[in-house]
């Protein structure tokens, strides 16, 4: 019924053609080096290559592969600009698309999964894909009730795909770390290895969507397209029509740009804190923004659209309130009270001593956006975050490799840096601390807080999902 099955051999093949094209080109930057070539000059050249090899491979395959690859394109920004630009288009186009599968394969799970009926269940069917992803493409449709929706159709044999993508991914996860800099692949593949499971359970992820939709009902900056039907492999929601937030990176207005950076901000922070879930695939593709509300107005009166919900991170109380507090004391200059807040928390292992002062030299660079009423992302800041972080020769590299993420904030380190890298390839002035101010527990002091903004719980899992009324 499927290519991802019937072609395995073909994947691993591909996908082990990586490591031994890096062999080669090391071979290969090996002897520039003795015809006389600086290491800097050799060192792009070889990254550019292989990014090149890479995104290409990554790019015809889904399952693993593409999920890795999509999570990859988001820290497209740490990467030096001479690398970065020659294949820019090929990494963000992982943002959009995939190959389709045979219209014939689509019918046949449609007819397996909501019944041999299923085309009475639509006005309209239309049988050419208008997205495809990792793991299931959408097809744009008209419901029975005349609501235009999206058909997101899972590809069989999506989870094995994944699973022997991202295994095979993993064993050669040290090759792949120096693309970007900064970037530990090893635990972004076990992160995205152990969240397989959920990631194919369309149930869960309509629990969370439609959990988003209500909460958001009506919002004047963030829409949610509601579930409309779930069934096994199928799910279709509300259509959502905008402009993909790869458009307005590539080439939107800076007030297009400006205005999608700070919804993006403002969901990032909002979403959890009001509906106990963290929306955990934080790239360009998830994206809309919405014009059709105010189709002659400022980009200001435009709401950002947000879909797929896939992967989340289940966070009744909200944000831990130990992010906001080391932020707020971190932008006080009280370096003790940082210190000793992150050896509780286990950031500091109790083997390990530091100085508090070069902690608070090493958090200060990353928390910049919050120490302004307004910041401006970049590529270069970016990549000057990233560098400083990940020469070997620097201070905060060193420092870094002594500090400790806990497993707990593993999906919210990822999801913040994604968004960040998102924010960066926009190039949009955003007020950072505003939305701290008002979403993050703990990054104002008490007695200033809003007692409003505890965190709420979503949809308790095991929820059945029918069919929603318009």
């Amino acid at each position: 019924m499927s290519d991802l099955p019937r072609k395995a051999v073909t994947r691993t093949a591909k996908l082990a053609a990586l490591p031994l094209g890096m062999a080669g080109r090391a071979t290969w930057g090996l002897g520039k080096r003795i015809g006389g070539y600086s290491a800097e000059l050799v060192g792009n050249e070889m990254q550019q290559r292989t990014a090149e090899q890479l995104f290409k491979v990554l790019g015809e395959l889904k399952g693993g592969a593409m999920k890795f690859g999509q999570a990859l394109s988001v820290f497209e920004s740490a990467l030096p600009e001479e690398v970065a630009g020659p294949y820019r288009a090929a990494l963000t186009k992982l943002q959009e698309a995939a190959p389709p599968m045979p219209v014939a394969t689509v019918h046949a799970v449609l007819a397996e999964r909501m019944g041999e009926d299923w085309r009475e269940l639509f006005e309209e069917f239309e049988d050419r894909p208008s997205a495809a992803a990792s793991i299931g493409q959408v097809h744009r449709g008209v419901w029975h009730d005349g609501r235009p929706v999206a058909v997101k159709v899972q590809y069989p044999g999506a989870g094995e795909a994944l699973v022997s993508d991202l295994n095979q991914l993993g064993r050669f996860a040290r090759l792949l770390g120096p693309l970007v800099p900064g970037l530990d692949v090893k635990p972004l593949i076990s992160e995205l290895r152990d969240r397989v499971t959920e990631e194919l359970d369309y149930g869960l992820e309509a629990q969370a969507q439609q959990a988003y939709a209500e909460e958001f009902a009506g919002d004047p900056d963030v829409r949610v397209p509601e579930v409309v039907y779930q069934c096994d492999q199928v799910l279709v929601t509300e259509w959502l029509t905008g402009v993909p937030l790869s458009e307005v990176i590539r080439d939107g207005s800076q007030a297009e740009r400006d205005r999608a950076g700070q919804l993006l901000a403002r969901f990032l922070f909002s979403g959890t804190a009001r509906t106990g879930l963290l929306h955990a695939d934080p790239h360009p593709g998830n994206f809309r923004l919405l014009t059709d509300d105010a189709p002659d107005g400022p980009p200001e009166e435009w709401r950002l659209g947000v879909m797929d919900f896939g992967t989340v991170d289940r966070l009744p109380e909200g944000l831990p309130p130990t992010i906001g507090t080391t932020l707020r004391m971190t932008l006080d200059g009280d370096a003790a009270s940082v210190y000793e807040l992150l050896c509780e928390e286990g950031f500091v292992k109790p083997t390990v001593e530091l100085d508090p002062e070069a902690v608070m030299d090493y958090l200060l660079p990353i928390i910049e956006p919050a120490q302004m009423e307004e910041f401006t992302f970049s590529r270069g800041w970016m990549r000057e975050q990233a560098t400083r972080i990940a020469d070997p020769r620097s201070p905060a590299y060193q420092l870094g490799k002594r500090l400790n993420l806990p497993p707990s904030y593993l999906l919210i380190h990822r999801v913040t840096l994604s968004t960040i890298g998102v924010l960066c390839q926009l190039g949009a002035q955003v007020r950072m601390r505003d939305e701290m101010e008002e979403w993050v527990p703990g990054f104002l002091p008490e007695e200033d807080a809003d007692p409003d903004l505890d965190g709420m719980d979503g949809l308790e899992d095991g929820a059945e999902m029918t069919e929603t009324p318009a």
